[in-house]
This record gives C-alpha cells, structure tokens and sequence, in this order.
C-alpha cells in the first residue's frame, strides 16, 4: 500500500470550501494531523495542484466533526486553515464560513440523526470554545439543499442555515478588548483590537490612505498598505498575549469606512495577507460588535439601531452580510449576548482523498 485512504464530504459551506472529516479518521497528534492536512489540500503551490485546495485561502480550509463528549454539544468542530503554498497549517482559528457546513455534514456523516422538518445541531466550536446552534432543512429526515436563501458571493440559492453564536468573547485571547483599552495608537495608526468569535484588529480605511470601497483585487495589490497592516498585526499580535504571529492567520485584519449602499458601514476583511473576497462570519460579528461599542475605533460612523436584538447590515467587497446581535449597553461597557445569521451550504462531493504512506500509515 503506497497510499492511505481517509473518507470525506466535500462541502461549500457559507463563501468558503474544503473537506469535511471524522476526527476520529485522521492523527491524533497535531505534527502528524498538520502533514496530512498538507497533503490533502496541496499546500505548496499556487494551484494546489497534488490535493484538493483551490488556490485561494477560501478554498484550502478543512473542517473535522466528532461526537461531542460536552453536555449541551452534540458535535465537536475542530478547524484548520492550510495555507495555500506555504505548507502551513494554522489551528488557533475557527471559521464562521465552514462552520455553516457543519450541522449539514455531521448528519450526512451520521454523527447526528435528522429530525422531521428541521434539526438543530449544537455545536461546540473546538478551536475557541464557542457554542452555536445550527438549524439545518431536513423535510422527510434528509439535508435539503434546495431553497430560497441567497447569500452574496455564492450563486444561485439554497436552503438556509441559521446560525445562533453564543460564548464567542474572549474565545482565544479571554477579553472582548485584549488590550484593556477602546482604541490603541499603533505605528501612528487608531485601532481597536477586538475578540468576539475571532480576535481582530479593527481601522478606520482613511487611516491608510484608503477610501475602504476599493475591490479586493486592488487591495490584493496594495504592498505598502499590506506592510504597514502586518507590521501593526504583528505589534498587536505580542501585546495580548499570542506571541509571534506571523505565520498565524490571526488576529484578522478589517477596514471600516461609511456606508455607501444603504447598509450600517462599509468593511473590508483581510484572511489577513489577502483581502477576503466576501466577509467572514466570524469576522462579521466581531465587526458588528465593534460597530455597537461605543467609544471604538467605529463611534460615529454608523447609524446606531435603537431597538435589540439589532441588525447591523455589513456592506463587504461583494455585497452585504446581516448580523443580528442581541446586546446591551450596560455600565461596565457593551455585553454581548448573542449573535445569529443566516448562511448556506451545499454538499459537492463524497468518497476517499488518498494521501502518501509515508506521511502516515493510518490508523
């Protein structure tokens, strides 16, 4: 035997894509896991051209579903992003994207048996420790795909998935604000750094000579901007408490500008060394949040909701995404209580991805 054989879904999950996998068919320990996830996805080359990646930070995520040992969680999301030619495997994020696959493939993968009409899966998200609540289609105790909802950066419609985040604050640094304080002066640059379902590091796009309507491509071609970016992610990546992060794909990166297209603000999301061509759904939320807490980098840039729940309608370099928070403003600060939106997946493919012996023998 030459290769090792490991079942997969293939899944688009929200505007991402990749494999989704029973932990309990993969290595164990991290080393291993990484060298089979390289394999799998390509990682190395711009095409991914020996695995199953896209080419492009989207498309080289794999997501690995187990029965959940926790009392409220019926499955276990464990999330790695590979990078696209670095080899890289990165496992301190999650993705909100993914995650939207997830509900859908535990119960193709039978780690979850569907319910007449709709299912709610809870998930337990390993990397971070949040909790969501994914309501799946499932008419005659089947996923559907078919439906309606539409979401900007994917064509066509599908079913939806709604999806209930909970306990997403301070997931990797244990603070909404890890840095103690609203707004930093980094490099000469106002930021707020941020933890809400993923830590972030949020500026104003005037902060760099940006309007923060440009495309992603022309982003994608800003050197100057991408240096001076990262040389600020770096600064804040050691001040609360994750050490070096250069070659980790977190903190995010987002720029915030006006609204222009009847939305709440206008954003741009970086993965962080490319612009995402949509919106994160866990950067999403962290923006929202940013957009509600009074004092940030964002106060007076926005139209506030007066009611809560509210909806803060991000407008992003392909559209728009809804974020519906359940908040409040209390007199130590703004407390996040909830934060739900609506995404879609489709299942795309199923069988073996085969992966060298000599990487791993299996189990």
């Amino acid at each position: 035997m030459t290769q090792t054989e490991i079942p997969f879904v293939f899944m688009r999950g929200g505007t991402s894509r990749g494999p989704y996998m029973n932990r309990a068919h993969l290595p164990a320990d991290l080393e291993t896991l990484a060298e089979v996830l390289v394999a799998i996805v390509g990682s190395g080359h711009p095409l991914n051209i020996d695995g199953m990646g896209g080419g492009a930070a989207v498309t080289t995520k794999v997501a690995m579903l187990s029965r959940s040992d926790d009392e409220w969680a019926d499955v276990d999301y464990f999330f790695a992003q590979v990078s696209v030619e670095d080899r890289l495997v990165d496992f301190k994020p999650t993705c909100g994207n993914i995650l939207s696959g997830v509900g859908p493939a535990a119960i193709e993968m039978g780690l979850v048996e569907a319910q007449e009409g709709q299912t709610t899966v809870n998930i337990r998200a390993v990397n971070t420790e949040a909790r969501i609540a994914a309501i799946v289609q499932t008419p005659r105790k089947a996923v559907s795909y078919e439906g309606t909802a539409q979401i900007d950066g994917v064509p066509g419609t599908s079913a939806p998935v709604a999806l209930q985040f909970m306990e997403t604050v301070g997931g990797v640094t244990g603070s909404f604000l890890p840095t103690g304080n609203l707004i930093d002066t980094i490099n000469g640059v106002d930021v707020t750094c941020m933890d809400v379902a993923m830590p972030m590091v949020i500026a104003k796009a005037e902060s760099f000579g940006l309007t923060g309507y440009e495309t992603a491509a022309d982003l994608d071609e800003n050197a100057d901007f991408y240096a001076r970016m990262d040389a600020i992610r770096l600064e804040v990546g050691e001040r609360v408490g994750m050490g070096d992060v250069s070659k980790s794909v977190t903190p995010k990166f987002g720029l915030l500008a006006p609204a222009t297209q009847g939305g709440t603000i206008a954003t741009r999301y970086f993965m962080p060394w490319k612009c995402h061509p949509t919106m994160a759904v866990t950067g999403a939320q962290c923006l929202a949040s940013c957009v509600l807490t009074p004092g940030t980098v964002a106060d007076g840039m926005a139209a506030i909701p007066n009611e809560t729940p509210a909806t803060i309608t991000l407008e992003h370099a392909s559209g728009i995404i809804d974020v519906v928070v359940d908040y409040e403003n209390a007199t130590g600060g703004f407390v996040l209580k909830s934060a739900g939106l609506v995404r879609t997946t489709r299942k795309l493919a199923a069988g073996n991805v085969f992966v060298p012996a000599a990487i791993w023998m299996g189990n």
